[in-house]
């Protein structure tokens, strides 16, 4: 059951993470926050930022130009995270089954969003006209309600009045064992589909060499960190223990043992064809002579 004091914050988040989208920009609006936000208040941060990671993931590739409107996977991190955390739902089936429809959903109330705050451009328009600043200044921040209640109203709709809606899918999803198995596959294929979106939109053919060098990069830390993880803990249990065993797990490169090969050969590939393409697109040094009469010569290169 959510709280009402559940409702009022996360309504609140939701009228602020879209203004702070527009304006302030500081990645508050971005679903992976949302999730992380969502997450603190229900009281189980790790289900809000695994749904909200996976939203980040799903819209890596998706933008929007102009005045264009896109999915909000914000909102739906925001309802995924608080109904799967009240209804004990997986939260790959709450990606599948609640964010990716309310982030469909959403784009209507986008709309709705964009299309009342010309009600408040053409007043600003007036007010110019009439070099009234305080009401240019006024109008200006009346605009940001319609985006606000954007937003909010069917987040406090959905949280107040949709919990048993949620509990009849639960229950539907629960009797249906294959319905689940389905929709689980589905919010896990999501972050991949993100990032096929986002690969098709960049010029991987022309740098295909730091996709390649990213990739191992990126395993080859992972594999640093967990071993990482390994030696802390085994740190923790033998210091000042024996300090020979000591000795033999920090200064024999036991963090860098297991390192793929394969990683190191795919970054050193990466780095010389950057090495390559660098030397390749060097300017040619023109070499100017100047005439005994003090005319350069060939300078029409």
């Amino acid at each position: 059951m959510i709280q009402w004091w559940q409702i009022l914050l996360l309504t609140l988040y939701s009228a602020y993470q879209i203004l702070d989208e527009l304006t302030i920009c500081t990645s508050a609006g971005s679903p992976v926050f949302a999730g992380f936000i969502s997450g603190l208040i229900m009281g189980d941060m790790t289900t809000g930022l695994l749904i909200g990671a996976s939203l980040q993931l799903m819209v890596l590739g998706v933008g929007t130009f102009g005045g264009a409107s896109r999915i909000d996977a914000t909102s739906g991190a925001v309802l995924a995270t608080a109904f799967s955390v009240s209804q004990g739902l997986n939260p790959e089936l709450a990606i599948t089954s609640i964010a990716v429809p309310v982030a469909a959903l959403m784009v209507y109330t986008d709309i709705a969003g964009r299309f009342s705050t010309t009600y408040f451009a053409h007043r600003i328009d007036k007010n110019i006209d009439n070099f009234d600043y305080k009401a240019i200044e006024r109008n200006y921040l009346l605009g940001a309600v319609p985006w606000a209640l954007s937003r909010a109203l069917p987040v406090f709709l959905a949280l107040a009045f949709g919990g048993g809606a949620v509990e009849t899918i639960v229950d539907f999803i629960k009797e249906y064992q294959w319905v689940a198995n389905g929709l689980t596959l589905a919010g896990r294929m999501l972050p991949g589909l993100g990032f096929a979106i986002l690969l098709h939109y960049l010029p991987i053919k022309r740098n295909l060499h730091y996709l390649a060098m990213g990739f191992g990069i990126t395993a080859m830390l992972t594999v640093i960190y967990n071993n990482l993880q390994t030696v802390a803990g085994t740190l923790t249990g033998i210091i000042g223990v024996d300090a020979k065993l000591f000795k033999d797990v920090v200064f024999n490169g036991a963090p860098f043992k297991g390192l793929p090969m394969m990683g190191i050969a795919i970054i050193g590939a990466g780095l010389a064809t950057l090495h390559y393409k660098n030397s390749q697109n060097k300017p040619e040094v023109v070499v100017q002579t100047v005439s005994e009469s003090g005319e350069i010569e060939d300078d029409e290169i």
